[in-house]
């Protein structure tokens, strides 16, 4: 398998090695499924932020290392940044990404976690943002 890298890496639409079953397992989201086993074991959660590459991490972590530190929560399946911003693969994605789980780990609430279900919820049943 080719790597691809720069500001295209990981988009699926028009490369020629997804299928078209690849194609609708992506679409349907299913290919996220698997991730459920994660959770049911503890390993994740299914409300948080997603991991982040090492290098935006540890960027992260110099900049607010303390709050960070203290409440970084458990990768979770869904997030506030995979609901408010999308997919990007640059650095600079990534950061603003980070943005948006530095909001939900300032205001963490079991509220803010069942809007995060609802909206996931409509992304996954009514194809609301599907890509």
């Amino acid at each position: 398998m080719r790597k691809r890298r720069g500001r295209h890496a990981g988009r699926w639409k028009d490369d020629p090695r997804v299928t078209r079953v690849g194609s609708v397992i992506r679409t349907l989201r299913i290919d996220e499924l698997p991730q459920i086993l994660n959770v049911l074991r503890g390993d994740m959660s299914l409300v948080g932020p997603r991991p982040r590459t090492p290098g935006v991490r540890g960027a992260a972590l110099r900049d607010d290392s303390l709050l960070l530190r203290a409440a970084l929560p458990e990768a979770g399946i869904t997030g506030w940044a995979q609901l408010c911003y999308p997919y990007g693969s640059s650095e600079q994605d990534a950061i603003e990404k980070l943005q948006y789980d530095l909001y939900y780990i300032k205001n963490n609430s079991l509220l803010l976690d069942l809007v995060i279900l609802v909206e996931t919820a409509e992304v996954a049943l009514f194809g609301k943002g599907a890509r």
